[in-house]
């Protein structure tokens, strides 16, 4: 038996717990060191794509789609240089289909009843912008606006667009007309000898100068006019559907930022001119005109009924207005030069085109124009004239039908949107009704890949009203319609009668660019 002597712990042995107090340090330290920035970051990273794509399979559901998404960015790269083929070919892979980019997840409507379906559903949606949209056209504009409050400003702005209110604004039209045609002949015969250049930029500033005349008359100069239309392609590049979604200087949006400014300025100048003019008693001349002598008028009857003057009935006006201030009247006529520029220059550039590669068609247009004129080619534009022009009217009917300046329009769920028995779009997704495929359907369009004005009189185009969806329909259908079609025939009319023009045809001549709209190659 050994004796009793001292005893210690192995504890308590310096060395021993030296070794101990390393080796637990050690197994502790393997793990401290292997967890350093770098495999943070790793490990975040890979769970934010698994995410990602956990986020874009649910939402996806059961339509259509890519398998799975490039992490975070998806289909960026070739949404920034859009594809038509690439569109048609999305639009007959299903009703419904679906891509994802950045944090917009994007639901596609391909098929009439679904993009009718999208574009009556107030409760479900409300249309949409790029992000960088309500930086341009301000948070504030009417067009942003859901709901009661939005269809209570559009009944203010109704009247701006009645039969007679367009009357007034074609003698303004007709005189840019005749400038322009005369530049046409200029830049064709004398700069440059009678060769053949490209005209889309010419046609994209004479709507310009159309769309400014009409809406703000002359208290915008030509050299502002030409100004907004030089810059207005930089508005455009700003608001493409897939873009940064902040203000990034020297970049598009920055650039179409300072554009939109400079828009916003100029017709704020001219609210406060027409706002002095229409107190003074002058005539309505344009939109803004019409706009704000209805809000004077408004307001001369309020304050008659509150200083209780008797007012008979007949002088109340059809909508009370309030007296928007200059900026506010400026961010609305910007919404419609917003609305009109980009769509009646695709429209007008493919008419051109259309017309040179179809003379024949071009000749009906040419004898109906001088007929309704009395053979007098210079004889003032009317509605009268206009509306009795049918085949002239087909021209332009079957051109939007053709050839549909906006392709699709996008909307936004305001909440879970059961857009389908099978499917429900989620909150905050983008919804995009598509409208060429409705206008491009053989059942109600024979041949539909044929430019035929004769479809809209004597075969069965009138009728198919839900196939119509150049302007959309539903609560936000587009407020100018009648004016965009009137103004296109105007143009084109006018044009058989002062112009003759040809077209010099290459291998991309019919081939489809997107670029806000639609355009030829």
């Amino acid at each position: 038996m050994p004796d009793n002597g001292t005893w210690a712990s192995p504890i308590a042995d310096a060395q021993y717990s030296q070794g101990l107090e390393t080796g637990t340090g050690g197994f502790i330290g393997q793990i401290y060191d292997g967890l350093n920035g770098y495999s943070l970051f790793v490990t975040l990273f890979l769970l934010l794509v698994a995410y990602d794509q956990f986020k874009y399979v649910w939402n996806k559901g059961s339509i259509v789609g890519p398998a799975w998404k490039m992490p975070f960015i998806g289909p960026f790269l070739s949404s920034v240089n859009p594809k038509m083929d690439e569109y048609k070919a999305k639009w007959a892979s299903g009703d419904l289909s679906c891509v994802s980019v950045f944090h917009k997840f994007v639901v596609i409507a391909s098929s009439r009843d679904m993009a009718r379906k999208v574009f009556n559903s107030p409760a479900f949606v409300k249309p949409c912008v790029v992000d960088v949209a309500y930086k341009l056209l301000r948070p504030t504009n009417w067009v942003f606006l859901d709901g009661r409050a939005h269809v209570d400003y559009r009944k203010g702005l109704n009247g701006l667009f009645t039969r007679q209110a367009l009357e007034t604004y074609l003698p303004g039209q007709e005189e840019v007309y005749g400038k322009y045609f005369a530049k046409f002949l200029d830049i064709s015969q004398t700069e440059n000898n009678g060769k053949a250049v490209p005209y889309m930029p010419v046609f994209r500033e004479l709507m310009c100068a159309v769309s400014c005349r009409t809406f703000v008359g002359h208290y915008m100069s030509d050299a502002a006019v030409k100004k907004v239309a030089d810059d207005y392609y930089k508005i455009t590049a700003a608001l493409e559907l897939v873009n940064f979604p902040i203000i990034i200087p020297f970049t598009k949006t920055y650039y179409g930022k300072k554009a939109a400014d400079m828009v916003l300025h100029e017709f704020s100048i001219c609210a406060a001119k027409s706002k002095a003019r229409m107190a003074a008693g002058g005539d309505i001349t344009c939109i803004m005109d019409g706009w704000v002598k209805s809000m004077l008028d408004s307001e001369n009857y309020r304050q008659k009924i509150a200083k209780g003057v008797q007012v008979d009935d007949s002088e109340k006006p059809a909508m009370l207005l309030r007296i928007f201030s200059d900026f506010e009247i400026a961010m609305t006529v910007f919404t419609f030069l917003f609305a009109s520029q980009d769509a009646t220059s695709s429209a007008t550039t493919w008419l051109f085109q259309l017309m040179a590669d179809r003379p024949e068609i071009l000749n009906r247009v040419r004898e109906e124009n001088l007929a309704v004129r009395n053979g007098d080619k210079d004889q003032k534009l009317s509605i009268d004239i206009l509306e009795k022009m049918p085949y002239t009217r087909a021209v332009v009917k079957e051109t939007l039908r053709y050839r549909p300046p906006v392709i699709m329009v996008p909307y936004v769920a305001k909440k879970a949107f059961p857009v389908s028995d099978t499917y429900t779009a989620p909150k905050g997704s983008m919804v995009i009704p598509s409208v060429w495929p409705a206008l491009h359907d053989p059942e109600v369009y024979p041949a539909p890949d044929t430019f035929d004005p004769e479809r809209w009189i004597s075969g069965g185009a009138e009728k198919a009203v839900k196939n119509w969806l150049v302007f959309g329909t539903g609560p936000h259908y587009c407020l100018g319609q009648t004016y965009a079609q009137l103004n296109l025939m105007a143009m084109i009319g006018k044009a058989s009668l002062q112009l003759n023009w040809e077209h010099h045809v290459t291998p991309q001549s019919e081939d489809i660019k997107v670029f806000a709209t639609i355009f030829p190659m």
